[in-house]
C-alpha cells in the first residue's frame, strides 16, 4: 500500500492511498467464496453452483463491496503510515479501479498548532456583592407574588388589578374579525393585550361601559390590522385586586420548606441562603466568561471545518429543544426538517467559537497537567441536586447515566481550567449590587 500526504490551504490535507491489485484480488476471491457457500441459483442446490457461474453473476458486486471494506480497513493504516491525525470525519473520493488495484483520496483537516504564550496577561474583574436586607425583601415579595390570588373589589380599577370584560373591536364603525370577546380576564399591565386597551381599564369600575381608542402595532400578527386605528367598546364586569399571602401564612411557608412555627425569620434565613447560592453561581459565571473570552482573544487559531460540521447538528438540536419544535411537530422532528427551519448559517459563529475554545481548553489541560478532581465532581453533583425536591434521586439518576455523568465531568474539568487561569490572572475586585450581578441588563440605580 502506497500513501502520499499533500497539504492544501490552511489545515486542509489530502491523503492519497493506493491499494495493490494482489490485495484487492485476494479480498474479492474471499468474498466470492463466501457468496458461493450460500448462493441460491436456479438449477443448483444452495452452495453447489460452479464458481464460474458465481463469478459471472456476483463479481462486480463483490468487488464494489470489497473496495468499500478496504477503504475502512486501510484508512487507519494510512493515517498511521503518514503520521497524521485528522480533525473530524474525512470526505472519501475513490479515484479509480483497475487491474492494477484501486486508489482513493481522503480529504480532511488536521488540528491546528496551538501556542499558549499569553496565559499570564489575563485581567479579571471579580464582582464583590453584599446581600442586603432589601435583596431579601425583594425575593420574598417575588415569592409572595408567585402565589398571589385575586379578590373582587367595588372601586375603580388600578394597575395590577385583574378585570373581566366583554369587548367589541371596530374600525370605521364596523366590527372586524377576531375583535370580539366575552368574559375575558386579564391583569392590567401584564402585557396580555394591547397596552392601550389594558391601560384603558384604569379608572373604571365594574358595570361601566366605555370606549377605548387603540392603534395596532406595525408588526401586529394579523396583516389586516397592522398599524390600523380601532375602537373597543368595553363592558367592565368585575374588578379584582391582588391579594398576596401573609408572611405567616402556613401554606405559603410550607410551600417554601418552612414550618409554620418557625415563621418569617426562618423564611428570611432560607431566602438569604438561596441568594447566596445565586450570588456564588453568578460570580463564577461572570469570571468564567471573562477568562474564556480572553483565552480565545489572546490565542486566535484556525478551526478545522470538520469539527465545525460535527458541532452544527448539536447546536441545531439544542435550539430545536429550546423552541419546542418536537412538541410542535407532534413527535421527534426529522433532521432534514430541522435543518430547513434552522439552517447551518444560524449556528456557524457559535460552532466556530465552541470548537476553538474546546481546542484551547484541551491544550491548557495538557500543558498545565490538569487532571479531573473526583471530589469536585461529587461536590458539583451535590450542589446541583439541592435545586430539586428529591436530591438523592437526582444523584442516583446521574450515576446511572454514563452520558450525563460524562457531561458533568467535562463541566468540572472546564471549571478547573478556569481556576488555573484565574490563579495566573490580575484580579480587580469590583463592587456590584446583587440585582446587577443577576441581571446585567437591569438599569443601574441612580
Amino acid at each position: 500500500m502506497q500513501v502520499h500526504l499533500e497539504s492544501q490551504t490552511g489545515l486542509a490535507r489530502s491523503l492519497r492511498v493506493q491499494i495493490p491489485a494482489e490485495r484487492v484480488e485476494k479480498a474479492v476471491t474471499a468474498r466470492i467464496k463466501r457468496i458461493a457457500s450460500r448462493a441460491k441459483l436456479p438449477g443448483f442446490r444452495p452452495g453447489k453452483a460452479p464458481m464460474k457461474v458465481i463469478e459471472a453473476q456476483y463479481r462486480d458486486a463483490a468487488r464494489y463491496e470489497v473496495m468499500n471494506d478496504l477503504v475502512s480497513e486501510t484508512y487507519p493504516e494510512a493515517l498511521d503510515k503518514a503520521q497524521v491525525q485528522p480533525a473530524g470525519q474525512p470526505r472519501i473520493e475513490i479515484a479509480g479501479d483497475s487491474s492494477a488495484g484501486f486508489e482513493y483520496t481522503a480529504h480532511f483537516d488536521v488540528y491546528p498548532e496551538i501556542k499558549l504564550d499569553k496565559l499570564d496577561t489575563f485581567a479579571v474583574n471579580r464582582p464583590v456583592v453584599e446581600i442586603t436586607e432589601a435583596d431579601v425583601d425583594r425575593l420574598i415579595e417575588n415569592l409572595r407574588r408567585a402565589r398571589k390570588s385575586f379578590s373582587e373589589v367595588s372601586r375603580a380599577a388600578i394597575e395590577t388589578d385583574q378585570v373581566t370584560v366583554d369587548f367589541i373591536g371596530k374600525m370605521d364603525g364596523e366590527e372586524f374579525q377576531g375583535g370580539k370577546g366575552n368574559d375575558v380576564s386579564f391583569e392590567i399591565g401584564a402585557g396580555q393585550f394591547l397596552p392601550e386597551l389594558e391601560k384603558g381599564m384604569v379608572g373604571h369600575a365594574a358595570g361601566e361601559q366605555f370606549t377605548v381608542d387603540v392603534t395596532f402595532p406595525a408588526d401586529y400578527r394579523a396583516e389586516a390590522l397592522k398599524g390600523k386605528a380601532a375602537q373597543f367598546d368595553v363592558t367592565l364586569k368585575t374588578v379584582k385586586a391582588v391579594v398576596l399571602p401573609a408572611l405567616d401564612d402556613a401554606e405559603f411557608l410550607k410551600a417554601h420548606g418552612v414550618e409554620a412555627g418557625d415563621g418569617e425569620a426562618a423564611l428570611r434565613a432560607k431566602s438569604r441562603t438561596a441568594l447566596e447560592n445565586e450570588r456564588s453561581k453568578a460570580t463564577k459565571g461572570r469570571i468564567k466568561g471573562q477568562v474564556l473570552d480572553q483565552l480565545l482573544a489572546a490565542h486566535p487559531i484556525d478551526v478545522p471545518q470538520g469539527l465545525i460540521a460535527q458541532e452544527l447538528p448539536r447546536l441545531r438540536e439544542e435550539a430545536a429543544n429550546r423552541m419546542g419544535l418536537d412538541r410542535q411537530a407532534g413527535g421527534k422532528i426529522k433532521p432534514e426538517k430541522a435543518k430547513e427551519l434552522l439552517p447551518d448559517q444560524l449556528f456557524e459563529a457559535t460552532a466556530r467559537r465552541r470548537v476553538a475554545l474546546g481546542l484551547l481548553i484541551g491544550e491548557v489541560i495538557k500543558s498545565q497537567n490538569i487532571t479531573l478532581d473526583a471530589g469536585k465532581v461529587e461536590q458539583t453533583l451535590n450542589e446541583m441536586a439541592t435545586d430539586y425536591e428529591e436530591p438523592e434521586q437526582v444523584k442516583q439518576f446521574y450515576r446511572s447515566r454514563p452520558d450525563l455523568l460524562q457531561g458533568l465531568k467535562a463541566v468540572v474539568l472546564e471549571d478547573q481550567v478556569v481556576d488555573a487561569l484565574v490563579a495566573r490572572a490580575t484580579i480587580t475586585d469590583t463592587p456590584l449590587s446583587l440585582e446587577l450581578l443577576l441581571n446585567p441588563q437591569a438599569p443601574a440605580a441612580a
